[in-house]
């Protein structure tokens, strides 16, 4: 009986449930663009591959739980040159946007792809 109700639903459904007991809903993955403006109130490097930046947006298009928090993974391309730009949003108080990829993290956090700064 158990092998006849498996063989109905379909791959994908089993995938969801597969993921849901690790905290991955199918809101976990959610809409791309860039966030509006704002100053960068947290930048913070970890030890876990990535670091975390938190902007007081009042637009984010992703969707993810907390719509304050970002994260970039060190490894991904053109991590280094996006985490300079933050820097120096910080060091001299400019305002940036960032581009959300429409990822979240188990935390709640977007994924960003790019930074723009204003001048």
């Amino acid at each position: 009986m158990i092998f006849f109700f498996r063989a109905m639903i379909s791959r994908s459904v089993w995938v969801l449930l597969a993921l849901l007991p690790f905290g991955v809903a199918p809101s976990a993955i959610a809409d791309a663009g860039w966030t509006d403006f704002a100053s960068v109130t947290e930048l913070r490097p970890t030890s876990q591959v990535r670091y975390i930046i938190r902007l007081k947006v009042s637009e984010n298009p992703s969707g993810c739980r907390d719509e304050e928090f970002f994260f970039q993974d060190y490894t991904a391309s053109g991590s280094r040159q996006m985490f300079r730009t933050l820097l120096s949003a910080v060091e001299y108080r400019k305002e940036v946007r960032v581009y959300v990829t429409g990822r979240c993290n188990i935390d709640g956090h977007s994924e960003i792809s790019a930074v723009s700064i204003l001048p």
